[in-house]
């Protein structure tokens, strides 16, 4: 193998940030999805750090494990890379010369830089010293040709500081990392909305679909069912949004919900309540064991009463990896059973605690 061979065959790892004390869940669940690949590898797993590496057995290119390992797949993955090298003992002086050295080895150069630090206790000091040394080492990077910046097809330089002097560099893609540092979108508590679980349903949006879907399938006048609505924060959040809501509750919604004038409250069981007519969106958010979840979005997706639902599955608090895939199971199951294709999209976000959200939709 020649040398440019070589560089090419340099990436030897996965990283991904996750939720601190779920990186048990998130390596398993990496670590099965890259096996399935045909990637394996030994993990690095570290409770409450915020981030999982999987070293591979065979370093590999680029370009073909990016096509291979989609962040979109992983339920418990926040951001995600895929290591050349690290950058070990910094001196607090001068951290920019050992990154840039190490990305020498990359076997791509770059067309941006990113700088974050997993979302723990012991890393979040870092973060506003990554927001700082973004610029330095952009202009260091580009001086020494690693950066060119006005190449936009070329992928990301991702720094992931997981110590004050350590930090592991990776590549990653626009359309294969998430837009935000550590996979975390910052969204305020809209004044009017009567939870904060407002804002997981806007971060829903934001992560389970794009923006091209967003706009396709999200828009004002739709109609949508909001399965254990009260006290109404999804609701409010649709209504928001411009859409028509029916919510099905036996509790009481927030008055600042009902002041849209977007909502109709309907004093009822979630589980057993059906629309007369198809509806495009339902939303659900009850407290109820993942497998009851899960069947009831299927059944209401692959018979046609909505066309796209958002839905948070409470996992247990031991293995949560395994819920999900029982909930995966689930729901091929009933689309099978109705000839059907679809769509799942499974992600811990952010706003979430001992949960995920996901977005179903048949495809026809």
């Amino acid at each position: 193998m020649n040398s440019s061979e070589a560089n090419a065959q340099q990436i030897s790892g996965i990283v991904i940030c996750c939720r601190p004390g779920f990186e048990k869940d998130a390596a398993a669940e990496l670590s099965d999805y890259a096996l399935s690949r045909g990637h394996a590898g030994q993990l690095k797993c570290t409770v409450d750090s915020g981030f999982v590496l999987l070293t591979l057995d065979e370093t590999c290119h680029f370009e073909s494990i990016n096509r291979n390992i989609r962040l979109t797949d992983l339920a418990f993955a926040r951001q995600l890379g895929f290591c050349f090298g690290s950058a070990t003992g910094m001196p607090d002086d001068d951290r920019v010369s050992a990154i840039v050295e190490t990305a020498r080895c990359a076997p791509t150069r770059f067309g941006s830089i990113t700088v974050e630090t997993p979302d723990a206790e012991a890393t979040k000091p870092l973060s506003g010293f990554c927001r700082r040394l973004a610029a330095p080492l952009g202009r260091v990077a580009e001086k020494n040709n690693i950066l060119r910046p006005k190449r936009i097809h070329l992928p990301n330089l991702a720094v992931l500081f997981v110590a004050q002097s350590e930090a592991l560099l990776s590549i990653n893609t626009a359309d294969n990392r998430s837009p935000w540092p550590a996979g975390i979108p910052r969204l305020r508590m809209p004044k009017d909305a009567p939870s904060r679980s407002t804002q997981k349903l806007a971060e829903a949006f934001m992560t389970l679909l794009d923006e091209a879907e967003l706009e396709q399938r999200l828009r004002p006048g739709q109609r949508a069912v909001d399965l254990g609505a009260a006290p109404g924060g999804w609701t409010w959040q649709l209504a928001w949004r411009g859409l028509r809501v029916t919510a099905i509750d036996n509790g009481p919604m927030a008055s600042s919900v009902m002041r849209t004038e977007m909502v109709t409250h309907v004093r009822a069981d979630g589980f057993k309540w059906r629309p007369l007519a198809p509806v495009e969106w339902m939303v659900c958010d009850m407290v109820e064991q993942p497998s009851r979840i899960a069947a009831l979005v299927a059944d209401w997706v692959a018979s046609g009463r909505c066309r796209h639902a958002i839905f948070n599955l409470k996992l247990p608090m031991k293995k949560r990896h395994e819920e999900i895939g029982r909930c995966r199971e689930l729901i091929g199951k009933r689309f099978a059973q109705a000839n059907l294709s679809y769509r799942l999209r499974l992600k811990q976000l952010y706003h979430d605690r001992e949960e995920v959200t996901g977005f179903l939709e048949a495809v026809r």
